[in-house]
């Protein structure tokens, strides 16, 4: 109960203190799985997604943030949950697996499940090589691909800073791209040409520089 009480009054009065640009929001399905791929330039890009699609939009978190104690804790609690978040150990060795089963799971439920193919925020604002896990889920469950482009979520929540600040932000959905399991094609190449096709589309959306390189997981938050 709490939750969907959450739910239902967080977006509206985060869009009213924030009033993003959003385009192309026509795009995104109003029901069934659909798989939101997107740029990474903050860690407010996990609440300012799920604030301006009028469904709830399941994103990974580290499983840190649930893990508070006290009343602040219960409250970080309620607020990640009421945005659709769900718990990773990010530590753990299988993470990797377990996030793409979570994220299977949420697609077979017939949600939408939002994801950055990057692995982890830019620093430097170019946009980095994908990584395959979306394009697996993509050919596994069936799922469309919206790609979304985000400008200026870096400036709403600087890396560092504990809360976010005023900034302006537009939020951009492309058209759903779909996959399909191509007969005579590896697995391992079918998932790079569709990542690359996605993340062709983000940087349309985003007009990033591409990076040509994976980003480095290393020391960097997600």
């Amino acid at each position: 109960m709490l939750l969907d009480v959450l739910h239902r009054l967080v977006p509206p009065v985060a869009r009213a203190v924030w009033r993003p640009e959003v385009v192309g929001l026509e795009h995104v399905p109003a029901t069934g799985p659909v798989i939101l791929a997107s740029n990474h330039l903050s860690f407010a890009d996990s609440m300012v997604i799920p604030v301006v699609v009028p469904r709830k939009v399941v994103f990974l978190a580290k499983a840190e943030y649930f893990e508070g104690s006290g009343l602040r804790g219960a409250l970080g609690r309620a607020w990640f949950e009421g945005l659709g978040m769900l718990p990773v150990d990010r530590d753990d060795s299988r993470a990797a697996l377990d996030s793409l089963d979570l994220a299977l799971s949420v697609l077979e439920r017939g949600e939408a499940f939002g994801i950055y193919p990057e692995g982890t925020r830019s620093r430097d604002g170019r946009l980095y090589r994908g990584r395959t896990g979306v394009a697996h889920l993509a050919l596994t469950a069936g799922a469309p691909v919206v790609p979304v482009g985000l400008r200026g979520t870096e400036r709403l929540q600087p890396v560092g800073s504990r809360l976010p600040r005023l900034a302006k932000v537009s939020v951009r959905f492309g058209e759903p791209l779909r996959f399909e399991h191509r007969e005579g094609v590896p697995p391992g190449r079918a998932r790079r040409e569709a990542t690359d096709r996605i993340m062709a589309a983000i940087a349309g959306l985003s007009g990033q520089e591409p990076a040509g390189v994976y980003n480095d997981r290393a020391g960097a938050p997600g």
